[in-house]
């Protein structure tokens, strides 16, 4: 989660919000829409390290048109910077190894109420949320992420100062999961559902730190936190939250199996009887449409796809590629295993082969992004790489590639396969997760069944015979183009679990 980092420092172009419709109570008489904290240790406006940054920017903005629904997320310098005169609401004092911090408040343009956690020594830093500038954890991410947690749980107790107290929260992975055991073992219940956005990362850390970080040393046990001999943040969110989301249907059932339930299997099965764990889609914002998007060379559209040649062209000339009547396939991608960035690698002398050309982009692991670079002195003008991510490039790459390389050996979700679509590039991807969800094998991308080399360039080759048929090409791009991975069918079913996890409460009580 953080080998790639973005920092934007941006504003999203939102539409403004829709009002949030009265709800009646038995009587006919409008009540307060319910109100949801959303905990995020991302949001892209201003910083992200994956997926969860963008999911943290787009859904609570789709959700707000039904809840009173807030964020909270720490205050990293690029939020500072973009706010350096925040008013400060709310004031938290320390707890055991925690220090005091402050609640800071802004509203975006487009109408969102953010809560910002503050606490400079923490997370005034530069480098990602989790790690430094070399890519290295942050040895205190566990005091840092503990805070964010027992602040989150502080202000569901009810803040005097805040003047507003959540009736639900959110969580998202690791960073925040413990609010859910902060709450239990203060015995303060409130409904909590948490979502996770990739199992592999847990935040595992040694048990010594449990009268630091304020957690009971009776919930280190194997029905608690405990997790083979350390303390896991995340496993104390699945324990103790009300319903576990993560975000896939395919993803939720594989992460229920000894392959890739990360040693979590079990308990996940426990929740999947008990009708507690759902898979709920990721979608994308509106403005992943080529028509419109300011960053590319040219627009287009499913019947006019013209505007492809003048990106594909762009895409060259960034990239050092020189001209060709062969496929262009990209890969836009945090370099590191999980990716199966090292089997792209492998399938590059086949696709050269075929008259292809490959364009990279992406920052990760370094034994990678030095073979990566190897591979573009190897072979000037037909494979380009850029160490890095820069959003428009990514834009363009997506827009003028024929095709998206995406072996990826899990994927929870994935958000490259939907934007590659939407802009008419078809994914050549490992049958996994999100992937197997949003791709229609020989409709709108390729799908292979393993995370092999074999497997993928079979799956080239079944590209490159497409390739070559314009007819099919084509109308495969249509059909990618008129894929809708629209935010407004993820909340639809979050609105389910929150109404279950709302009403479960309001019978306990």
């Amino acid at each position: 989660m953080h080998d790639m980092d973005v920092l934007s420092g941006r504003l999203r172009a939102h539409a403004p919000p829709r009002p949030v419709p009265a709800r009646l109570d038995a009587a006919g008489i409008d009540i307060a829409p319910q109100r949801i904290l959303y905990v995020t240790s991302e949001i892209a406006d201003f910083v992200k390290a994956g997926g969860l940054g963008e999911v943290s920017a787009a859904l609570p903005r789709t959700l707000k048109q039904q809840y009173d629904v807030r964020i909270l997320v720490p205050g990293y310098r690029k939020v500072l910077e973009a706010h350096p005169h925040l008013p400060v609401v709310g004031r938290l004092r320390p707890a055991h190894g925690l220090p005091a911090c402050e609640i800071g408040r802004f509203e975006t343009i487009d109408g969102l109420i953010i809560y910002v956690h503050l606490c400079p020594d923490l997370y005034d830093r530069d480098g990602s949320p989790y790690g430094d500038e070399a890519g290295e954890d942050w040895a205190d991410n566990d005091i840092r992420f503990a805070r964010l947690g027992l602040a989150a749980a502080e202000i569901a107790g009810g803040l005097r100062d805040l003047g507003w107290k959540p009736d639900l929260l959110h969580l998202n992975d690791w960073p925040s999961a413990l609010a859910a055991g902060y709450l239990a073992w203060r015995e303060k219940p409130l409904p909590t559902v948490l979502t996770i956005h990739n199992l592999a990362y847990q935040g595992l850390f040694a048990p010594e730190r449990l009268p630091k970080l304020g957690i009971p040393e009776n919930a280190f046990q194997i029905e608690g936190i405990e997790f083979y001999g350390k303390v896991s943040f995340l496993k104390a969110g699945i324990v103790y939250s009300d319903h576990v989301t993560t975000v896939s249907s395919t993803y939720a059932r594989e992460i229920t199996t000894p392959e890739l339930g990360c040693g979590l299997d079990g308990l996940l099965r426990v929740k999947a009887d008990q009708g507690r764990l759902s898979g709920i889609l990721n979608g994308i914002d509106e403005s992943w449409d080529p028509r419109t998007d300011p960053h590319l060379a040219s627009p287009f559209e499913p019947e006019n796809l013209k505007g492809k040649v003048a990106n594909r062209d762009e895409v060259r000339r960034e990239f050092g590629l020189a001209v060709s009547r062969g496929p262009l396939f990209a890969v836009v991608s945090r370099l590191v295993h999980q990716k199966g960035v090292d089997l792209a690698i492998e399938a590059t002398e086949t696709i050269l082969r075929e008259g292809g050309q490959i364009a990279v982009t992406g920052k990760g692991e370094g034994q990678l992004e030095a073979e990566l670079e190897k591979l573009a002195k190897r072979h000037p003008g037909k494979v380009g790489v850029k160490l890095g991510f820069e959003e428009g490039t990514a834009r363009r790459m997506y827009a003028g590639s024929d095709f998206l390389l995406m072996p990826s050996r899990f994927e929870p979700c994935g958000l490259s396969q939907m934007y590659a679509q939407k802009f008419g590039s078809l994914p050549i991807a490992h049958r996994t997760g999100g992937l197997a969800d949003t791709i229609e094998d020989g409709v709108t991308g390729f799908l292979f069944h393993e995370p092999s080399l074999g497997e993928l360039i079979g799956a080239v080759y079944r590209a490159v015979d497409a390739y070559r048929s314009r007819k099919k090409l084509n109308r495969m791009r249509r059909a990618a183009m008129g894929r809708t991975f629209a935010w407004q069918r993820s909340a639809v079913s979050y609105k389910k679990v929150y109404d279950r996890a709302l009403m479960g409460a309001a019978r306990a009580g």
